[in-house]
Parts: C-alpha cells; sequence; structure tokens
C-alpha cells in the first residue's frame, strides 16, 4: 500500500505540473523518477523510453505507466497513470461542459486553430520521418501507405496497411544486425503479459466489425478512440488528425469545437491524449469522458503491460525488429494521409493561410517555440486574416 500511495503522490505532482508536450514529460519524468526518487538508474529509463517509443501509444504516459509496473506491479501501473492523466481530464472536461451551447464556428481564431494543427501535425511528420523513414525503402513503404489510405480510407484499410507494412519490413530488415543493451527487471508475468497483448490485438480487430452490428452510440465512441490510440507513434501531437477523422465527419463534435478544445489541451499540464476527454464530454458529457478517455489510453495500458516482459527477448530478436521497423513506416505514411485529409483541405483555403501555416512551422521546427504559444500566435493570425 506504501509503495502505491507514493507512485500516486509522484504521479500526480507530475500530472500537474508537466507542460511542454511528451518530450518535456521524458524530462520531468527522469528528474523526479531517477534523480530525485531513485526508483530507476540511468541505463534502466533510457531503456524503458526506448520501449515507449518504439510501441505506438503516447510515449510519455506509457513510460509513466511502465515505471508505476516495475515499482508497485499492475496496480501501481494503473495508478501511476491516473495520477499523471486525472488531472487534466477534469479540466478539460469542465471546459467541455463550459462550452456547450457557444457558437463559435464562425470566429477568426477557430480558423487560425486550423492552421495551427497543421502545421503542428506537419512538424511531428517531419520528425517521425526523419527517424522511422531514414532510407529509400521505407520512404517508398510510407508513401505507398499514405496513398493508399487516401484512396481507401477506412480503418481497415489502416490495419491492413500495418501487417502489410510488417511483413514487409520482416523481409527487408529481418537480418540486420542488432546492438546488446541491459536487461529490464519487470514483476509481470509472461501469461499475463500475453493476456495483454491478446486484448489489445483482439480488440483491434473485432471494434470495427462489431461496431456494424452493435447500435450504440458509445460502443462507436469507444471503438473511434481506442483504434485512435492503438494506431499512435510519435507523441501526443499526431493523434490529431485521426481523432479529427472519427469525430468530424460522423457529426460528434463540430470542427470549431475541435479546435477550441485543442487549443484548451495545448493549455493544460499531463498528457496531450486527454484531449479525448474534452471531445467525449461534448458528445456524451461525464459518461463520454469516461468512455473515451478509457478507450484512447487503453491500447497504451496493454502494449506496454504486454510487451514489458518480452521487451529483453524482442531486442534480440530480428524478425521482430524487422516487423516494427516496417510498421512504423507505414504509419508516418498513414499520418501523412490525415495531413492532407482532413487537416489541409480545411484549412489551408488561400495564400494567406498557407504563409500563415508556414510562419507557423517555421517557429515551430526552427525557433524552437514551445507549441502553446504557437497556438495563441495561430489564433491572433486567424482573427487577423479575418478582417
Amino acid at each position: 500500500m506504501r509503495a502505491l500511495l507514493e507512485v500516486f503522490a509522484a504521479s500526480a505532482k507530475l500530472g500537474l505540473t508537466s507542460f511542454g508536450g511528451p518530450i518535456a514529460h521524458l524530462g520531468y519524468f527522469r528528474q523526479e523518477y531517477v534523480e530525485r526518487r531513485k526508483w530507476m538508474d540511468e541505463r534502466s529509463y533510457a531503456d524503458l523510453v526506448a520501449l515507449c517509443q518504439f510501441l505506438p501509444g503516447p510515449a510519455s504516459s506509457q513510460v509513466g505507466i511502465g515505471i508505476g509496473v516495475i515499482r508497485a506491479g499492475l496496480l501501481g501501473g494503473i495508478i501511476a497513470w491516473l495520477g499523471f492523466t486525472l488531472p487534466s481530464v477534469l479540466i478539460l472536461v469542465l471546459f467541455a461542459l463550459l462550452m456547450q451551447g457557444f457558437d463559435i464556428g464562425s470566429a477568426g481564431w477557430i480558423h487560425g486553430l486550423k492552421i495551427v494543427a497543421v502545421a503542428i501535425v506537419a512538424q511531428a511528420i517531419l520528425g517521425m520521418g526523419q527517424k522511422l523513414t531514414p532510407d529509400r525503402y521505407r520512404v517508398t513503404i510510407a508513401i505507398l501507405a499514405a496513398s493508399i489510405a487516401l484512396l481507401w480510407p477506412s480503418s481497415a484499410t489502416q490495419i491492413l496497411l500495418i501487417i502489410g507494412a510488417g511483413l514487409i519490413g520482416i523481409a527487408a530488415y529481418g537480418k540486420r544486425e542488432l546492438g546488446d543493451s541491459a536487461d529490464i527487471a519487470v514483476p509481470i508475468s509472461r501469461r499475463a503479459a500475453i493476456a495483454c497483448l491478446t486484448i489489445f490485438f483482439g480488440l483491434l480487430f473485432a471494434l470495427p466489425l462489431l461496431r456494424q452490428w452493435v447500435a450504440s452510440d458509445g460502443f462507436a465512441m469507444f471503438d473511434s478512440f481506442y483504434r485512435s490510440g492503438a494506431l499512435v507513434f510519435g507523441g501526443g501531437h499526431v493523434v490529431l488528425p485521426l481523432l479529427e477523422r472519427e469525430v468530424v465527419p460522423t457529426g460528434w463534435v463540430s470542427e470549431a469545437d475541435f479546435l477550441a478544445g485543442y487549443g484548451a489541451t495545448q493549455a493544460v499540464p499531463g498528457p496531450l491524449f486527454t484531449f479525448a476527454a474534452y471531445l467525449g464530454a461534448m458528445r456524451s458529457g461525464v459518461i463520454g469522458a469516461l468512455i473515451a478517455t478509457t478507450a484512447i489510453f487503453l491500447p497504451a495500458f496493454l502494449l506496454i503491460v504486454g510487451a514489458l516482459p518480452f521487451w529483453n527477448s524482442l531486442r534480440r530478436s530480428k524478425k521482430a525488429q524487422g516487423a516494427f521497423i516496417g510498421m512504423n513506416a507505414a504509419v508516418v505514411g498513414i499520418l501523412l494521409a490525415a495531413l492532407y485529409d482532413p487537416l489541409w483541405t480545411s484549412a489551408i483555403l488561400a495564400p494567406a493561410d498557407f504563409a500563415l501555416a508556414a510562419l507557423l512551422f517555421i517557429l515551430l521546427v526552427f525557433w524552437r517555440t514551445p507549441p502553446w504559444l504557437v497556438v495563441l500566435a495561430g489564433a491572433a493570425g486567424g482573427m487577423l486574416l479575418q478582417l
């Protein structure tokens, strides 16, 4: 019990103070868990970060869950996630409830936030592309995945692209030499890990099929948010186009409300995936927030708990590494497709829009401006464009 209370206290402190996005979160985690509390050594922390960046899902949240698991078992992982996530969830749900009833669709700052979204996602894809598609073979996988995702847009297409790219990765990269690294000790059995991975893949494949037969708004929400959380590599900003494709065309949330919530998410601490709590609350109140938050974080939890006991073996498996290499490249392509449609097609409507997007992109990439400042600059730019 003492270990659980320590985990909750530490993670709640981080949930209240961790501003700046996933990369900044990892710095806060290192300071709290490695330097201050000495729960892990530097090498183990670096290995855990590498694992979480290797898996789909919000990397910083997965690192926090992983530390909770290593410190206090499975319940420790749940407590660590609650502590880190709950503060921003509560703030965003309250914001959503206050926003209901306001008509902000014609506001110039909303159009500015659309342009901000283009710049932020473009920055995320650029960073991912440099890391995950460094050669012509992986670039080709990414471009083919983007083209197919645009020509045949559906959740089934995304899943088939991931599987196909994994098979290509095994064929192309399954014989590469791997480096050495230290093992991570984990208090989770392989049986429990296999159960988590089985649930992860079972839900990923079954939910879209069952959605056709189950006439339930809550079930449809769970499917959309679960799939969005399961197909994200590279941090919270990357989930933006996936979520927009799920909630705006369906009419669950208007585009204006979507972008207002995204702007608010930049201003609160904790993981960016808590944007789902806002979207769920806009759709179905507190119950919707619970469904959306649980669904979008569940893949991350299942994957990190499922992968930790096997991580030491996976790092020594050439075929597993090759599959992940191909899958990562396909995810870059899927996100590139989402950058074009719906983000670019709905935001860049005139030369002035492109100019503002380019300026915001430069601020993010070359001037290293914090995202929340870029959000404010984009909102102001949108109002100027309206004038």
